[in-house]
Order: structure tokens, then sequence, then C-alpha cells
């Protein structure tokens, strides 16, 4: 028997790729939207079920999925925050995540946006764009070789950020509540206070935790920062205060900020909304308003070749497993619920 797939929210470049790394003949359909509860009927007669993240796998979906006959519900994310998991296990829908894939792409990225903020490239462009090509003092910057960069969290993506901002001769200092030794031979590990206070540069690579660290980037933790620095934010928007952001930037506490995540991002990210447009959170709109100090990127870290590649191959082989052994690596326990 075929595995019949529906895999939601597959770009238009995305399709060559999933058709070519589709080694096990999966029957796949691939649909460009994601999950709402308007298109969940496109799961109708289909064995498995393929997210990404901000589809809405609730309970109303989880339960139309169950009564089509749905036997897996896998994403192809590392986070599975956007699936209900309590619902997931009460109806029997075994869940799949992919727990890593190519660490290059997140930490590329922040790097790009640290040093677009750092040689206030931004402003310039849009300078010359205007045909105005006069130099201003806000063009002058630091060289990344006398910048000290802070790093928050030393996993494989962090510790590769740290890598790439020391191959360009900054000082690269780290915090982590585990420090590897791997990670000792590229950073100096400080306590968070002293990070702040030294770096002109902090680069955030942690998980958020509910109930734990929801919004620790607030006043105090801004108040400790280096005058003029610059703050980048790759891993979780629940982990910033936005309107503390906004003040550390209208203050000039902050030299610039860059994120490639908000909290409730669904609401955001992936729309295109009219200046005028009320539905747009406030704050996130006082924020992008400060470009180019602030560089706002649609969750885009992960959307490379390889993270791509990594994601897809990774799926299939969860789908492959399942169906082959009744299990897979990669499973989502369901204790993860209680």
């Amino acid at each position: 028997m075929t595995l019949k797939v529906v895999c939601y929210g597959v770009r238009e470049n995305e399709v060559e790729y999933f058709n070519k790394l589709n080694k096990y003949n999966f029957d796949l359909t691939l649909v460009p939207e994601l999950l709402t509860h308007e298109n969940i009927d496109t799961a109708q007669g289909k064995d498995a079920v393929l997210l990404r993240a901000n589809c809405k796998a609730d309970r109303q979906n989880i339960e139309k999925m169950k009564s089509f006959g749905v036997k897996y519900l896998f994403t192809r994310t590392v986070g599975y925050s956007h699936i209900d998991l309590q619902a997931a296990a009460e109806h029997n829908l075994p869940i799949a995540y992919v727990p890593s894939y190519s660490p290059n792409a997140i930490a590329e990225l922040a790097l790009t946006l640290a040093m677009t903020l750092l040689r206030n490239t931004a402003h310039t462009i849009e300078k010359t764009s205007n045909n105005d090509f006069t130099v201003d003092t806000n063009m002058f910057s630091k060289e990344i070789r006398n910048c000290t960069v802070g790093m928050l969290g030393l996993g494989k993506i962090g510790l590769t950020e740290a890598k790439l901002f020391k191959g360009l001769g900054a000082k690269v200092v780290g915090y982590d509540v585990f420090q590897s030794e791997e990670a000792k031979k590229t950073v100096t590990f400080l306590e968070l206070d002293e990070l702040l206070s030294v770096s002109d540069i902090v680069s955030i690579h942690i998980p958020y935790i509910a109930g734990q660290n929801g919004k620790m980037i607030n006043h105090d933790f801004l108040s400790k920062m280096k005058d003029k620095s610059i703050l980048i934010n790759t891993a979780r928007g629940e982990l910033q205060d936005n309107e503390a952001i906004l003040e550390a930037l209208k203050s000039g506490k902050l030299h610039g900020f860059a994120t490639d995540v908000f909290e409730n991002e669904e609401k955001i990210f992936f729309k295109k909304f009219d200046n005028d447009n009320t539905d747009l959170d406030f704050t996130v709109k006082e924020l992008t308003s400060l470009y180019p100090r602030v560089l706002v990127t649609p969750h885009i870290g992960s959307y490379t070749d390889e993270a791509l590649t990594n994601m897809i191959e990774t799926s299939y082989l969860n789908f492959h497993e399942m169906i082959t052994t009744g299990q897979t690596k990669n499973l989502v326990e369901i204790s993860a619920v209680k």
C-alpha cells in the first residue's frame, strides 16, 4: 500500500525538493496554504498529514483528521507547539517531528542581521536607493574584530554562529546552563549579567520554556546591556518583551534590534498588511517603523536549501519507519503532554 500524504505550507520553490526527495514513493498532495479550519477537508482520504510551523492542528482539526481516517500527524519542524498534543494522544494520532536541521541556516541569518546593523548598511542602502549618495555620521561603524559578541545558548546553532563570528575576528563570549567542552574551544563563558555588560552584539539561541523564561528580554535584561549595543533574536518570539525593546530603542539604549520571530506570529507573518490596517499589533508596527535600526524577517531562519532538505528527508524517514516498523526515534512521547 502506498502512503497518501498531504503536506501543508509547501511554497512554490519547495515543490521540487518534496518531489525529488520522495525516495519512498509516497502519494503526495502538496498544499501551498498552511492548515486552517477552512481547508481541513483537503486531508480527506489521506493516511498522513505533514505540517509546517503555524499550521492549525488544534482539537477541532485533529478530530476531523481522525474522522477522515488519518493515521499519522507529523511536522517538519523542530517545535510542535502548533499541535494540540493532548487531543492527538486522545485520538491515537502519533506525532513525529524533526529534531534538528542545518544549524548554519539560523546562524548565518543571525550573523547577517547583526552585521547589517553593525555596519549600518540598511541605512546606507536606503539612502542610495533614493539617489542620495552623501555620507553621514550614521554610516560610521566599528569593525567586528573590535567587538565582543555575546551568545545566549551554545547548542548547535549558537555554537555555529559563535564560530562564524570568531572567524571574522570578534571576541566571542557565551552563557549557557550547560557549558560543553566543545563550546569552550570557541567561547569564553561568563555569567549572564557580565555578558550583557560587555557585549556589543547579543544573539539569542535559547529555547522558550513556558512558565519559566517568557519575556526574559525585558526592561531589567535590557538595562544590563552595554549602551548602544545590538540585540538579535532568531530563537523564539515568546522570549522578548516587545514594548521593553521598543523603549530601549527609542531611548538610544539599543543601537539596533533584529528578529526573525514574534510571539503569536501566526497573526503577523505570511500576511500582507496595509499601512493603516489596525489588525497588525501596535507594538510590532511601532518596531517595524524604526527601520533601518530595526530589522524584521518573517521566520525565514530555516528557509535554506540545506535546512529544507534536512526537514523533508527526516520527515519522510519518520513516515517510512512508522509504516514499516510501527516506531520512529523522532516520535513525540505521550508523556510530553502530561
